[in-house]
């Protein structure tokens, strides 16, 4: 449910309503808008507020939200959500290019990886400190030495980072090296994980799950926004299908689902999704198209020499090519890169 307050309630109006709901045993979510202020409502039993607040100095309508992802809704947030990280705004006019190694190998790796992607036009320098990998004796990340090298990185060219978390115990280092955070496939239901990010208040990325719903990855989002951090960016990165010749399959709809269902920005991760270097740069116009508002692509100095995903990676020839097919794409729709 959300109580929408008139264009002209006071600060006194909008505070005396939420402590009102409050007295009633729910919790208030407001969400101050440029012309009006929007209070969600959380708890079990919501017909007090219908019935006590409906004539209430300030109240303009109460809405109930049938959706189970309250705050992720469209409904309950019609405007588009843009999150400002380091001067990057992600889910505005600009397509934001997030790019980098799928594991940081050595400081010389990601220094040069990270000029690369900064000379090509990306915003944004991926890479994995911790990597959480299917077969516990394949390369699990040089951990809390690759945050370092990825915070030197950004220290020289500008560069926000994102990288992923995996233990909920390091939190409060990640916040340190890291602008964005990024919750894995593997994670996204990883519930006390989320919560933890809800309450750090930081930037996240949060990637769906190889067999997850649309609605799935929405009720994620639900589990950080309801602990008051509504700087989530939702990525596709491809699903499980009957299909063998790519690592997953991208599912396109998802970005225009996501769009009409939420508010939050909607990236794709092509690499992850396919799983072949040669199809990446295809998939990625194709994103642009369908309206992401931005790409998380895999790029490697050497992919044969990779540690971690390198059949995915793009080398920096292709991927600086890439780049300049994405900006005519984005042109093409009325946007930038």
């Amino acid at each position: 449910m959300i109580v929408v307050m008139s264009q002209d309630a006071t600060r006194e109006q909008i505070e005396a309503v939420m402590r009102k709901i409050e007295e009633f045993g729910l919790k208030t979510h407001p969400i101050y808008g440029v012309l009006k202020t929007v209070i969600g409502v959380i708890g079990d039993d919501k017909t007090k507020v219908v019935e006590t607040m409906a004539g209430y100095p300030g109240v303009e309508q109460i809405i109930p939200i049938l959706k189970p992802y309250k705050f992720a809704s469209r409904e309950t947030h019609p405007q588009d959500t843009v999150i400002e990280v380091a001067g990057v705004r992600i889910g505005g006019d600009k397509v934001v290019v997030m790019a980098g190694p799928c594991a940081v190998e050595s400081r010389e790796q990601i220094l040069n990886t990270a000029r690369l992607v900064k000379l090509a036009g990306g915003s944004v320098l991926r890479g994995g400190a911790f990597k959480p990998r299917t077969s516990p004796y394949s390369f699990q990340g040089l951990g809390e030495e690759g945050l370092r090298y990825l915070a030197e990185a950004r220290a020289e060219t500008g560069l926000p980072v994102v990288t992923e978390l995996t233990d909920p115990r390091m939190i409060d280092v990640f916040c340190e090296y890291a602008d964005i955070i990024q919750v894995g496939a593997r994670n996204m239901q990883n519930f006390v994980l989320l919560t933890e990010i809800g309450r750090s208040g930081h930037p996240v990325l949060l990637k769906r799950g190889p067999s997850s719903k649309i609605e799935d990855l929405l009720l994620a989002a639900e589990y950080i926004i309801k602990e008051g951090n509504r700087k989530i960016i939702l990525c596709e990165r491809g699903i499980s299908t009957f299909e063998t010749y790519t690592r997953n399959t991208l599912d396109l709809s998802a970005v225009a689902a996501l769009k009409k269902l939420s508010h939050l920005p909607v990236v794709v991760d092509p690499s992850h999704s396919v799983g072949v270097a040669s199809l990446i740069p295809a998939m990625s116009l194709a994103a642009v198209a369908a309206g992401a508002d931005g790409l998380l692509v895999e790029i490697h100095p050497n992919p044969n020499a990779a540690l971690c995903d390198g059949p995915q990676s793009l080398d920096f020839e292709t991927f600086s090519a890439t780049m300049s097919k994405i900006r005519k794409v984005a042109r093409a729709i009325g946007r930038e890169a």
